[in-house]
């Protein structure tokens, strides 16, 4: 690894093992919190538990993070990005035009749905127990939410060049109603719901 000035950098020192270890630990932190969150809730998960899950100590948790709520935001961001990743990557996969893929990424959904560790979006979640008052969960949570949107106006835009805003927002609400109804009733089946609202909404465009 070549260090600042352009030299290559010793490896293997102390330096670089405690580095390593500093890693591992707050990667096995955010692994831990994440489980815990989704699985038990927020307010619910303390961080006795969440050091206990990742065998680290909690100084090692507020050198990594700050606080609890860094932590949050941590996983949150986390989460978020690996989510958007998977997804984006599968629809994109998807054969057939915009107005094709808008309608089966419900199937990829469902993929999502089907898998023992769904517990629905963890910013669906976040919102849903915080103070109502408090906007920084929602903040970040919208900035996700703004992200997974310039994919469905990408395909929206093309789909239904005269209205793909509207579009957009239609298909948005029926992934949101989708995550949110498989969470409650562990069915992955709301996704092939979804996807037939979805091809209703399409026929019009």
């Amino acid at each position: 690894m070549p260090s600042l000035n352009g030299s290559a950098a010793p490896s293997g020192g102390p330096h670089h093992a405690v580095t390593t270890e500093t890693s591992a630990a707050r990667e096995r932190l955010l692994l831990a919190a994440s489980d815990l969150f989704c699985r038990q809730g927020i307010n619910a998960t303390g961080v006795d538990a969440i050091v206990a899950a990742a065998g680290t100590a909690k100084t090692t948790l507020y050198k990594a993070f700050g606080s609890k709520e860094g932590l949050i935001e941590a996983v949150l961001e986390h989460e978020g990005s690996a989510w958007r990743d998977w997804f984006i990557g599968q629809v994109d996969a998807l054969p057939g035009d915009a107005s094709a893929k808008l309608v089966h990424l419900f199937d990829v959904l469902k993929k999502w749905f089907a898998e023992e560790h769904f517990y629905g979006c963890p910013f669906i979640n976040a919102v849903g127990e915080c103070d109502k008052d408090d906007d920084r969960m929602r903040t970040i949570a919208l900035k996700h939410k703004g992200l997974v949107m310039e994919k469905i106006r990408e395909l929206a835009r093309a789909a239904r060049p005269d209205d793909p805003e509207g579009l957009a927002h239609e298909m948005a609400l029926l992934i949101d109603g989708a995550i949110v109804s498989a969470l409650i009733t562990r069915d992955p089946g709301v996704a092939d719901h979804a996807r037939n609202a979805a091809q209703r909404v399409l026929m019009r465009s």
